[in-house]
């Protein structure tokens, strides 16, 4: 047997120039077409007469958060002015009011910058007495019904999205949560 001789800098050089055919496999293009599907459904807009697309989130703490099905409102922040309108209003509230009211407070914070989320916005949201869901990818909600400054309200019935709107001041959030103006 003869010993193998190291490869010159040519010969390496015409092996890495050698073109290579590279194919798809329709498997696999389904399959990865299939997986993404369920992202597609999260991130479809809640629309009246649909079922809200089930999220599987975290909450402020880090805990699992969800939307149960005998949830009547899904209050959705998705902007610091609305996440404000939201904090001021609920303020001076108990724990548990949110529940009480059947109601869950949706927070997007995806387009804030890491650091600010890490240092200064999860330990503040940590602090108040009711569960926060937070979502910190921006793909995740982005065709749910957004306006500056305003709180999206997403009426439920029977896990169902019956209505949506929107509240812009104090008395429209307090009026939609059962609370005096």
């Amino acid at each position: 047997m003869q010993p193998r001789l190291p490869l010159n800098i040519h010969q390496i050089t015409r092996m890495s120039n050698t073109p290579t055919r590279s194919r798809l496999n329709p498997a696999a293009l389904l399959l990865a077409a299939l997986l993404s599907w369920p992202t597609l459904v999260l991130a479809a807009p809640p629309q009246p007469g649909q079922p809200l697309p089930e999220l599987a989130l975290k909450d402020q703490h880090d805990k699992p958060w969800t939307v149960s099905a005998d949830t009547k409102l899904v209050l959705f922040a998705a902007g610091r002015k609305a996440s404000n309108l939201m904090q001021t209003v609920l303020a001076g509230q108990p724990a548990g009011f949110l529940a009480s009211r059947q109601a869950v407070y949706l927070a997007d914070m995806s387009r804030m910058p890491g650091f600010v989320t890490r240092t200064f916005a999860l330990p503040a949201l940590r602090e108040m007495p009711f569960v926060v869901g937070v979502v910190l990818d921006e793909a995740l909600l982005a065709d749910w019904p957004r306006q500056d400054g305003a709180v999206a309200l997403i009426a439920m019935q029977g896990g169902r999205v019956s209505a949506v709107s929107h509240a812009t001041t104090d008395a429209q959030l307090r009026s939609a949560l059962g609370l005096a103006p």
